[in-house]
């Protein structure tokens, strides 16, 4: 009788489509990318040096990209003025260099605005926009000079105490919203300019002196993928201009676009490159200023302020993690935990994050899971990615992350990491030390009957 064979254990097949390219000197197919310096440093010494993970932003492509987004708009309009948006990234650091390059600041919040005056931005320099500013800020902001967008008919109300308080008339600008063929349509801020809620304001705040409106404001959407949106905006509000100059009296000094636009980072379920659904910044400012001079006369030309923040930011910025540990799930697919999750890429819920390894690596790529460290299920950086097969202690960079990583981050389970600035003249700059435990623990208090 013949011994009955042991049953194999299924597994489920993969298939992987075969590559036609050549192998390079190190073994690998050329599909898995390769990072393995950031403006000329080097990755595995970085980690070596500082630890891992850890962020480093390039100070080169932050000025490159601030210059060449600058030129869009003054070769295109007379009067120009950026505010560097502190929420999208408030390190000092970041903020220096973009004050060097000669931007303002824009803020959205008191602790927002005593971050810019601490670093030496004076209030006059300030955009002070926001859905709430407390009482003590827009005394402070007031008093200052700083210029304050308002943002409901309450704040109108308690900037109009203030100006008693201070006992002379205090300027400010109107934050609008308006229909710009965009969905979901950000209606959320400021006074309406379709329904009248944004005449109503003028006419309150025409009804005495104690303000004077001299500027207007809107931020139409985050991440505007249709330049032309812009132009229906800077329509509507040079109309508005003129007709509250008209009307009303006003003498509108400025228009502020806000920002919204677009970096290269790849949106999740969008399946073109960046480079083919992203709209050049050329595109945005000839809609932003062509339809701004639609409606203006030949002579009328208010300064323009621009908010961006995500589109100056983003490239600069890179994540460097480590491999710390490998598993094959029960589909076959093969998971990479890696030392920094979730908790630290606020960005992974939008976008398809660029994935890169920081040492050569070998083999085909597979079907892959990259898994953060964090206990609990969500820390997933990338649910599907293809991978060659890697080892424990491969460095690995994420790109870009330079825009809300580290403003939105966490303190959960994990200490955040160490950021460097890579600066242009080829030096490493440490611009946020890494946490430990006093970090975290400064502020609490121990009762006396709970010591142990």
């Amino acid at each position: 009788m013949e011994v009955e064979k042991a049953k194999k254990t299924y597994q489920k097949p993969t298939i992987v489509r075969l590559q036609g390219q050549l192998f390079d000197k190190h073994g690998s197919s050329g599909n898995f990318p390769l990072r393995e310096k950031i403006d000329g440093v080097s990755v595995t010494e970085l980690v070596q040096k500082y630890g891992s993970p850890l962020f480093i932003f390039s100070e080169a492509t932050i000025r490159k990209t601030y210059k060449q987004t600058k030129e869009a708009f003054t070769s295109r309009y007379p009067d120009v003025q950026f505010a560097w948006s502190y929420k999208t990234n408030y390190l000092k650091a970041i903020c220096a260099i973009y004050h060097q390059e000669g931007a303002i600041a824009e803020v959205v919040s008191h602790f927002e605005y005593q971050k810019a005056r601490a670093l030496g931005i004076a209030g006059e320099q300030i955009i002070f926009n926001g859905p709430y500013k407390g009482m003590e800020a827009l005394r402070q902001a007031a008093a200052e000079k700083a210029m304050i967008h308002l943002d409901n008919f309450d704040e109108i109300a308690d900037l109009e105490k203030v100006a008693d308080e201070l006992g002379h008339t205090v300027c400010v600008a109107l934050r609008l919203n308006m229909d710009t063929g965009i969905q979901p349509h950000w209606s959320r801020f400021g006074f309406n300019l379709d329904n009248g809620s944004a005449l109503a304001a003028v006419k309150r705040i025409n009804s005495n002196n104690k303000l004077k409106i001299v500027g207007l404001h809107s931020h139409i959407g985050t991440f505007m993928l249709d330049p032309n949106a812009y132009n229906i905006q800077t329509q509507k509000m040079s109309r508005f201009l003129v007709e509250i100059e008209e009307n009303f009296g006003c003498n509108i000094e400025y228009i502020d676009i806000g920002g919204g636009f677009p970096s290269k980072n790849r949106l999740k379920g969008i399946y073109q490159p960046p480079e083919v659904v992203i709209p050049a910044i050329d595109d945005f400012a000839e809609a932003i200023v062509s339809g701004l001079l639609q409606n203006l006369g030949p002579d009328r030309r208010p300064k323009l302020y621009i908010e961006s923040g995500r589109h100056l930011i983003d490239e600069s910025g890179y994540l460097i993690t480590s491999v710390v540990g490998q598993k094959s799930m029960p589909d076959g697919c093969r998971s990479y935990v890696v030392d920094a999750g979730v908790n630290l890429l606020f960005t992974h819920t939008w976008y398809d994050l660029v994935v890169e390894s920081g040492i050569p690596t070998k083999g085909l790529p597979e079907p892959a899971i990259l898994n953060g460290p964090l206990c609990m299920n969500i820390d997933i950086i990338r649910d599907s990615i293809m991978l060659p097969r890697l080892q424990k202690g491969t460095p690995l960079v994420i790109s870009p992350v330079g825009a809300y990583n580290v403003t939105q981050w966490m303190q959960f389970i994990q200490y955040r990491p160490a950021i460097l600035l890579a600066g242009e003249n080829g030096t490493v700059d440490i611009i946020r030390e890494a946490e430990d435990l006093t970090d975290i623990e400064r502020r609490e208090k121990l009762p006396d009957r709970l010591a142990l």
